[in-house]
């Protein structure tokens, strides 16, 4: 009884592959999903992930970082505290600071799911060095943007989603409802995708597979 809304999180142009996103959008038309809202690009809500950057920044929530690989792997490749990086000069990402607090949730799939945050993440990136904003600050800016309720996506992301309730908490933004759904694997137990060269299923045949694909994840059979 709700909206399904698609949204496109091409925040990273060195790594996306040209015409990705009309793929998405052809394979969802193919079997007869379509937005019912506009479909919102992250390439274009650049100002309002600045928005929200300065307001953590001012807030004290979170901080300039030019730690680089080798002052994390000094540390267990874990940020906890303020910026050890003495080099001035090089380019500043912007972290989250966590606190050392435990955050779960209720997964409509998974159950119970727990995190320390200090711990088993530390302070977060929500800018990269080179300019790119993060995902775990898009994604929270445009759930509160776009209303969202419930949230649906593969299990694989499940591990983010603590983090985006802090940073939603710091942001004074409402936590929605989340179901982590399983993902296909390979025999290798890695999920399908670009990254593995996992061949993508054309738009012809997408409609075909549905019922196959519904079986191996579990799902109820599709007439």
């Amino acid at each position: 009884g709700g909206q399904w809304l698609v949204r496109i999180e091409d925040l990273d142009p060195p790594r996306e592959q040209p015409g990705a996103d009309r793929l998405i959008l052809d394979l969802l038309s193919a079997i007869g999903w379509s937005s019912d809202e506009p479909v919102l690009w992250q390439s274009s809500r650049h100002a309002a992930y600045a928005s929200a950057l300065n307001y953590l920044l001012e807030t004290g929530h979170a901080f300039e970082c030019r730690c680089s690989r080798s002052d994390l792997a000094g540390a267990g490749g874990v940020h906890r505290g303020n910026c050890v990086s003495g080099a001035s000069t090089r380019p500043a990402a912007v972290r989250l600071r966590v606190a050392d607090i435990d955050i779960g949730f209720d997964d409509r799939v998974q159950g119970r799911y727990m995190q320390n945050l200090l711990h088993d993440i530390g302070d977060f990136v929500l800018r990269r060095a080179d300019g790119p904003y993060a995902y775990q600050l898009a994604v929270v800016v445009d759930d509160g943007f776009q209303r969202i309720t419930d949230v649906v996506r593969g299990s694989d992301l499940i591990d983010s989603t603590p983090r985006q309730i802090y940073l939603q908490q710091c942001l004074g933004l409402p936590t929605p409802r989340y179901a982590h759904v399983p993902v296909l694997t390979g025999a290798d137990g890695q999920k399908l995708s670009k990254q593995n060269l996992a061949p993508a299923v054309a738009r012809e045949q997408v409609a075909a597979h549905l019922p196959e694909i519904a079986v191996l994840l579990g799902q109820p059979p599709i007439p």
